[in-house]
């Protein structure tokens, strides 16, 4: 059975945030009350269970009155019940606004689109599985403060070199930074699916949990953290090299991290699994937007037919220019 554990308990002697696993604060090492002393469980969790896919590994909730259960990541139906599991309680819920059918049309017209898909794939593409989920995401928010130096080729007049030394200072401040807490999507398929608008998320008693599929948080913030760090440094040096005239080189960054904040939040996203020639593909669709990402097969096929063809017109050009000079 799920409970729920907060994911805003604090030390009790320096109020630094504790996660879920922690037995000592990571800040001042103060030892950590039992978890079950933490353990809230709202009215909503008392018949949910947790499984875990022996395919994906993704683990889901489940109603208890749910029967045949099908892994939404990748089709399967091998799934394994875990005993007595806690989950980390999340802060608020997007819910969902696209219609489920809605959804389904967008996945069938998608999969047919495209030059480079095969031809049959209307034909032998199978759906495997497509389920609205409310997958799990660390949402951070940082200001950031940053020095950088840089070799720019924008160079003085009369200088006699092709780079000069420029640096500066830049100053931002970021907010809805996602960062997975999910063990199924990767993270380009979070970039492909995003943005959400996280306004309008709801506090968990308001959307109803209890009938719909939840992924549960498989990273805990203090792995989720240095992800973070990392994204806010690549951003960083994205900013700042807007900054740097002309052509730049050895660009340089020294991110200095301020406030940073998280919270566990529940997404809406539609999954659909599908096989074509014993392969599963995946496709993603923003529950809030109808923004779609996913893969699909290549039609390598094609692409061996135009190369064929360019081939055979270049030597047919050729014998043309040759018997051209012949004939002169």
């Amino acid at each position: 059975m799920s409970t729920y554990l907060s994911a805003t308990d604090r030390c009790r002697i320096c109020g630094n945030h504790l996660d879920a696993e922690d037995q000592f604060c990571s800040n001042c090492g103060t030892e950590v009350p039992q978890a079950e002393e933490k353990i809230a469980a709202p009215k909503q969790a008392a018949s949910l269970y947790s499984f875990r896919c022996n395919d994906c590994g993704a683990a889901m909730s489940y109603d208890a009155s749910a029967q045949s259960l099908r892994c939404p990541f990748c089709g399967s139906t091998s799934m394994t019940r875990k005993e007595d599991t806690r989950v980390l309680r999340p802060d608020g819920v997007v819910p969902f606004l696209v219609p489920h059918e809605a959804a389904v049309e967008l996945c069938k017209n998608w999969i047919q689109e495209g030059f480079w898909r095969p031809s049959d794939i209307r034909e032998r593409a199978m759906i495997e599985a497509i389920a609205a989920v409310y997958v799990p995401y660390w949402v951070f928010s940082a200001t950031t403060e940053t020095h950088w130096t840089a070799d720019s080729s924008s160079v003085p007049p009369g200088s006699r070199g092709n780079w000069c030394p420029v640096s500066g200072d830049h100053r931002n401040q970021y907010s809805g930074l996602l960062v997975g807490g999910s063990s199924a999507l990767t993270p380009a398929e979070t970039f492909g699916v995003a943005p959400f608008d996280l306004n309008k998320a709801v506090a968990p008693e308001e959307v109803d949990l209890l009938n719909a599929r939840v992924e549960e948080f498989q990273m805990p913030r203090k792995e989720a953290r240095p992800l973070a760090v990392g994204s806010l440094q690549e951003l960083e040096r994205q900013a700042c090299r807007k900054y740097v005239r002309g052509e730049s080189r050895n660009l340089r960054v020294n991110v200095r991290i301020l406030n940073m904040s998280s919270q566990p939040l529940l997404l809406p996203i539609f999954i659909m699994a599908y096989r074509y020639k014993n392969q599963v593909y995946r496709v993603l669709i923003n529950g809030q937007t109808g923004k779609l990402t996913g893969g699909a097969p290549f039609a390598y096929g094609k692409l061996a037919g135009i190369i064929v063809a360019v081939i055979v017109v270049c030597l047919l050009i050729a014998l043309a220019i040759f018997f051209l000079s012949r004939i002169r």
